[in-house]
């Protein structure tokens, strides 16, 4: 499923360079959240271990079952286009990330660390659905029927 309409078919700029499409910028923000989901699978973990109270510590460790199952529905999706599924380094959720990281160390003997790492966990809820939010819309402008109830699907388990 590489060529789908003349939306996403290579155009060539005044210059003689192939011009980017929609598709391709629907394939680099896959790349993009695969890389993200991957790393927030890490740091869900590190702040399940990190948090003082059990039910955030369960909150936690909740959200990263979920994640599990939004990284195999973005290798569904890379299948659906004939993509394999690789990654592209996010400086965007390395950056919230390291905030939560940042977080759990400054405040790891303080009442206030479970607020402050569920707010970091709130700010990559956030991006997550911005991200998903966008991926759902072009694949649905792509023709894309199936990735985009895939990334749908994952954009309501995030809301």
């Amino acid at each position: 499923m590489t060529a789908i309409g003349p939306a996403i078919s290579p155009a060539v700029s005044r210059k003689g360079a192939e011009m980017k499409t929609l598709q391709n910028l629907f394939e680099d923000g896959l790349r993009d959240i695969l890389y993200a989901e991957k790393k927030i699978l890490d740091a869900l973990a590190r702040m399940a271990d990190a948090a003082s109270a059990e039910q955030a510590a369960k909150a936690f460790r909740l959200h990263r079952e979920q994640t599990e199952g939004q990284v195999a529905r973005l290798e569904q999706v890379f299948e659906l286009i004939g993509q394999s599924p690789s990654g592209k380094r996010c400086p965007a959720i390395d950056g919230i990330l390291e905030e939560g990281d940042e977080i759990a160390r400054e405040y790891a003997d303080s009442p206030s660390l479970d607020a402050g790492l569920i707010a970091a966990a709130q700010a990559v809820e956030h991006y997550e659905m911005a991200r998903y939010g966008t991926l759902a819309t072009w694949a649905a402008q792509l023709g894309l029927a199936d990735a985009a109830a895939l990334l749908d699907e994952t954009l309501q388990e995030r809301s």
